[in-house]
């Protein structure tokens, strides 16, 4: 089925409702009535403009022989203006940080995405325009959903470029080497301004899967590696979860329906969905090659935001990890309470195996590692695996990670490396060793955030020997806000 332009694009229902905008003066206090919550502000702080590119300071250790190569992240980093601020974490402005090790040194650079809303608010002096939270003010001036693109979820490197992402609208394309702002990538002319999600599957070979999302249908896009497209299908969906990341394998593309449910058009985008207890979770199970082609499987309640890598055995069996939570609470009310400076409670996400059967049978084997942000060897995408690398630390009075663990799926063991209380641990990813094949001959790299020296750091650990912490760190002269999703492009 051939995608429609108009089916996707974003509703004018609620475009004219009026922004609630936080109490700054309020939230400056409660911030500083807590000593950890004060240190937290640096996590959702407002950055001023970009960061101009500068070299890191080396405070541990040395970059290991061969390490070359740059770690692009994405994440909001404008939250607050004075004519009107974002009500969610999700809706910050995009900034994209290139992280860059070679010859054993390293350095930091970082840009805002030039997209129409970040001018549109940056002429108005104020954030006006919907999102995943945030209401909308009359202020605001829309003609697509890619005038409220945030670009500021994840990264993929395309070429020459990195595609900044967002779930609800186009790619943004910015040169990998300046980070300059190219402008929106459109696949094909008719569909201009389509979801793409922010977690596109990337194979071995490079091909990318990725979805689009519109309530209960999805479109199925398939580019070649160098970005080209090469197909895009709608395909129903049974309900119309919340879905922000999917998996595949090397025949099948896996699509989670959580009980976290669209039953109304509204804005902000979070407004429209209920959470359906017990009514289950799903999993739809796609063949690459024949999308027609699907199996249903049902799961206890469970949410999510992040699924790692599937991998097929050879009898038929469909195994993947996902960072299951109790509930969507976060999603819906936390993050904004939490970019508020306001404790948000509540059960951390823990990794859970989900394993579907030929027979039809589906189970969920929970385990009690705290975890989000599962990452995997790039090799082995949708491949016979056995670890997961995830962020960990996070507790109920804690909403930030402060520590990255690793999951060995065969063994059921389960290792950590904890930085302590007064760093908060992003998401790090896996950059194999050159030459070395090993599935844990790889080297694992990502940033923190320092809360007692106010600054950004960046890590590289042995995946073989995590436990033992850091073989070199280096530090930025300034913190900047975490941020979500990265890659790692030699």
């Amino acid at each position: 089925m051939i995608p429609s332009r108009r089916s996707f694009l974003l509703g004018a229902a609620a475009m004219g409702s009026s922004v609630l905008t936080p109490d700054v003066a309020e939230a400056t206090r409660l911030l500083t009535a807590q000593d950890a919550a004060a240190d937290w502000g640096l996590v959702t702080r407002d950055l001023e403009g970009d960061v101009a590119p500068h070299r890191l300071t080396r405070i541990h250790g040395r970059a290991p022989a061969g390490l070359e190569g740059a770690l692009y992240r994405n994440g909001p980093a404008r939250f607050r203006r004075p004519g009107g601020s974002a009500e969610h974490w999700f809706d910050g402005d995009g900034l994209i940080r290139r992280f860059s090790i070679s010859d054993g040194e390293a350095t930091l650079a970082a840009r805002f995405a030039d997209t129409p809303k970040r001018r549109q608010e940056t002429r108005l002096d104020a954030m006006v325009m919907p999102g995943f939270g945030t209401p909308a003010d009359p202020r605001a001036e829309i003609g697509s959903n890619d005038d409220a693109n945030a670009a500021n979820t994840s990264v993929l490197r395309v070429g020459d470029d990195v595609w900044a992402l967002w779930e609800g609208g186009s790619p943004m394309a910015m040169d990998a080497d300046t980070l300059e702002t190219k402008g929106f990538v459109t696949l094909r002319d008719d569909l201009k301004g389509m979801p793409f999600l922010a977690h596109p599957r990337v194979e071995p070979d490079g091909r990318i899967w990725n979805l689009g999302m519109n309530g209960a249908q999805a479109i199925v896009w398939r580019l070649a590696a160098d970005g080209t497209l090469e197909t895009a299908s709608v395909i129903p969906l049974p309900r119309a979860s919340y879905i922000h990341d999917f998996t595949a394998t090397a025949r099948h593309l896996v699509i989670v329906l959580q009980p976290w449910v669209q039953v109304r058009r509204t804005l902000p985008f979070s407004a429209a969905f209920d959470w359906q207890a017990g009514t289950g979770t799903r999993v739809l199970v796609l063949d690459k090659d024949n999308l027609d082609s699907r199996r249903l499987f049902d799961l206890p309640d469970f949410g999510f935001f992040h699924l790692g890598d599937a991998w097929e055995e050879a009898d038929g069996t469909i195994r993947f990890d996902v960072c299951a939570h109790a509930d969507m609470r976060f999603a819906a009310t936390g993050a904004t309470e939490l970019l508020n400076g306001v404790p948000i409670g509540g059960e951390p996400a823990r990794l859970a195996l989900v394993v579907l059967s030929p027979d039809g049978s589906a189970r969920l084997e929970r385990t009690t590692v705290v975890a989000e942000f599962p990452r995997s060897d790039p090799r082995r995408a949708g491949q016979t695996r056995r670890f997961s690398l995830h962020t960990a630390g996070e507790a109920p009075d804690r909403p930030f990670a402060t520590a990255i663990g690793l999951h060995d799926w065969s063994t059921g063991q389960a290792h950590q490396y904890d930085f302590g209380p007064h760093q908060v641990v992003e998401e790090m990813v896996v950059v194999p060793k050159p030459g070395q094949n090993a599935e844990d001959a790889a080297w694992l790299v990502g940033p923190t955030i320092n809360l007692k020296t106010r600054t950004t750091e960046l890590h590289v650990l042995d995946m073989a020997r995590l436990s033992d912490g850091p073989v070199a760190s280096w530090s930025s002269h300034t913190a900047l806000p975490a941020g979500f999703h990265g890659i790692w492009a030699s």
